[in-house]
């Protein structure tokens, strides 16, 4: 039952190619959703900054995903602080910016693995 009411929570999947993705987690409630969901996925990306008052999420955050061979596969504006990801198996680059500072994170996406990232911006 709780699993039901987290998953309406949640915005509906989007499509790019071969990966299913969803954005979001602004609100508690659709925060806890997004957090309760992220084992479910392949891999979850959450995006913060630091501030004087510990870490402030982030949305709009431009997020890219290329392939092992450089290829683009995903190209997109995040909706809130989380990303969840539905991907084939592989090796991937994650490009992740804010503020005019760009962060690259290599992925590995097994059968059996979850990956997180957290993207977190210095003040």
């Amino acid at each position: 039952m709780a699993a039901q009411a987290a998953a309406g929570v949640l915005p509906p999947a989007q499509h790019a190619g071969g990966i299913s993705y969803l954005s979001g987690g602004i609100g508690s409630d659709q925060s806890a959703a997004f957090k309760a969901a992220m084992t479910r996925y392949p891999l979850s990306l959450e995006f913060a900054r630091q501030s004087a008052n510990g870490n402030e999420y982030l949305a709009n955050v431009p997020v890219k995903i290329a392939d092992a061979h450089g290829q683009s596969l995903l190209s997109t504006r995040t909706n809130g602080p989380f990303m969840l990801l539905t991907l084939p198996n592989g090796h991937y680059v994650v490009t992740a910016s804010h503020d005019g500072k760009t962060v690259h994170r290599a992925v590995d996406i097994g059968k059996t693995s979850h990956a997180h990232e957290a993207f977190v911006w210095p003040m």
